[in-house]
């Protein structure tokens, strides 16, 4: 068993990713961290975790754990997952890792100096669907790819919500632009080359809150649009010569809606239309932590592979600025 120390007591790893750590065969949830003492009592007493401490030095500093899970505000996870790799732990840190693709490089010697896994939680390269969209783009379900069209949207001006905030790095694109693009390099295993983007940031907040991308890769294009300021939307589509493949809730399964992929034909008539009813991606990610972290065979987020996701992000950012291409 894997045993986790929680670093901090934040939302996402209450409802989602402590329970899947409770949940998952081969981990198990050791302690709890906050700079607050009893906040991080609480949290444990109510997960039944045995260790709380009130500081995350003490906490990695401790044997009672092998890895910790960072939910902290975005601008704290390459300071906190070096500081974790240094003191021998494995480290699952939560998307996006880091802001720059410069960044990840500290991350990738901090990993490799001190003989650790770090991974970034990038929960939906685990879930079931993605699995089946790249099973069946790989086998020619809808011939050759030629289009990838995205959308990720919420409405969110909460002035104290860390999204935004830049000081803590907050944004739509690090928050929300990075799951298209994950899934879709997933999905597809190819690189953008070069992107076009506008991206709109908020006036009092200083946030970027929308962005629309064009990114052209080898054999297709991709385009979607993110926005933490409209209404709610998910969607994803893979568009070739034969057909198309439509992920209905491609990025919060279940929360979202149905997990659904429909399956179309070339006259856009239903085909097949498959179903996953209890996606458990959370769990997923970290049973597959857990065996890489042990040395054992298993398919995670690498590093190298947030490094090329980071690199797409940044291209995005400066083709906001330059109104033109920009190389990936």
């Amino acid at each position: 068993m894997l045993r986790f120390g929680i670093l901090s007591t934040a939302k996402i790893g209450r409802d989602a990713v402590v329970p899947a750590l409770l949940d998952a065969e081969n981990c198990v949830v050791s302690a709890v961290a906050s700079r607050d003492h009893a906040k991080a009592r609480a949290f444990a007493d109510r997960f039944g975790v045995p260790h709380a401490f009130g500081s995350y030095d003490e906490m990695l500093a401790s044997d009672t754990i092998d890895a910790v899970y960072i939910p902290l505000p975005t601008s704290q996870h390459v300071e906190w997952s070096i500081k974790a790799a240094e003191a021998g732990k494995h480290v699952l840190c939560e998307k996006p890792i880091a802001l720059k693709a410069s960044e990840i490089e500290r991350l990738i010697a901090a990993r490799d100096d001190n003989g650790v896994l770090i991974s970034e939680a990038f929960m939906v390269t685990y879930a079931p669907v993605w699995h089946k969209v790249r099973e069946l783009l790989k086998k020619g379900a809808i011939g050759d790819l030629k289009h990838v069209q995205g959308a990720f949207s919420y409405f969110n001006r909460d002035p104290d919500n860390m999204r935004n905030i830049p000081e803590l790095g907050g944004g739509a694109l690090p928050d929300i632009g990075v799951y298209p693009t994950i899934a879709t390099r997933f999905a597809t295993g190819q690189e953008p080359l070069r992107v076009q983007a506008t991206v709109e940031r908020d006036p009092d907040f200083g946030t970027d809150i929308y962005a629309s991308v064009k990114a052209a890769f080898e054999t297709f294009e991709m385009s979607f649009y993110i926005s933490t300021q409209m209404a709610g939307r998910q969607l994803m589509v893979f568009h070739g010569t034969e057909g198309t493949i439509e992920v209905k809730s491609p990025f919060n399964a279940d929360r979202w809606g149905a997990e659904e992929i429909e399956l179309t034909n070339q006259k856009h008539n239903v085909s097949q239309i498959f179903r996953f009813p209890d996606s458990r991606q959370y769990r997923r990610q970290a049973e597959a932590f857990a065996k890489a972290a042990k040395g054992e065979a298993a398919e995670i987020v690498t590093l190298e592979n947030s490094l090329l996701n980071q690199r797409f992000i940044d291209a995005i950012y400066r083709a906001g600025e330059t109104d033109g291409w920009e190389t990936v």
